[in-house]
């Protein structure tokens, strides 16, 4: 009798540290996954964000306004008669 109680009490006890286990394995799981989420959760909110500037972008382009930026800012053209100030400093 004292050996099938030990022995229930011993099965018992492996049991319950395979369960802490388990529960350990799967919290760790889900740590991470959580953390992905949020990864992913910002990078969506990143590429939304650019969806937006590139669609003013596309509703923008054909202005005038769009044309003579693009003209200073990337060209380096300038229109006739307008005085151009050059920083030295940078």
């Amino acid at each position: 009798m004292k050996i099938k109680k030990l022995l229930k009490k011993v099965v018992i006890i492996i049991f319950l540290i395979y369960f802490s286990y388990i529960i350990f394995s799967q919290q760790q799981s889900l740590n991470s996954y959580a953390e992905s989420q949020k990864y992913y959760s910002e990078q969506i909110s990143l590429e939304k964000e650019n969806k937006e500037e590139l669609l003013e972008t596309k509703n923008n382009i054909n202005s005038l306004e769009y044309i003579e930026k693009i003209a200073r800012e990337k060209l380096n053209m300038y229109l006739p008669n307008e005085k151009v100030y050059i920083d030295v400093t940078q």
